[in-house]
């Protein structure tokens, strides 16, 4: 039971991070991350078919072998959540929500900036 568990997580996690590649509230590493944690744990062919995919393998072995996200990742998530910080503040979100966004995206850029570059 516990390993369909992850393995659903697993699936639901990548098609999560694939969407995220087109909806710019939703970011596609973190998603894809946390689809090759839980693959391995619920299903190693999946997660050996993640770690060789031509897209999401270096993302994966970067993270595990040096904890490391490519620049160019991290300049478009920190442009991204900027956008989506402007676009929540253009539609009308109160005062507090924009301060809480603010924090929270600014502690993101704050980690993704402290880790090191692939």
């Amino acid at each position: 039971m516990r390993k369909t568990g992850y393995r659903l997580l697993a699936y639901i996690s990548l098609m999560l991070g694939v969407a995220g590649i087109a909806l710019p509230l939703l970011p596609t590493t973190p998603f894809v991350l946390l689809a090759a944690w839980s693959a391995s744990r619920g299903s190693p062919a999946f997660e050996a078919w993640l770690h060789d995919h031509r897209r999401f393998g270096p993302i994966i072995r970067n993270w595990r072998e040096k904890q490391a996200v490519p620049l160019q990742a991290k300049w478009i998530a920190a442009a991204l959540l900027a956008s989506s910080w402007a676009l929540l503040r253009l539609s009308g979100m109160p005062p507090a929500g924009l301060v809480v966004a603010g924090l929270f995206f600014t502690g993101l850029v704050v980690f993704l900036f402290t880790r090191p570059s692939a």
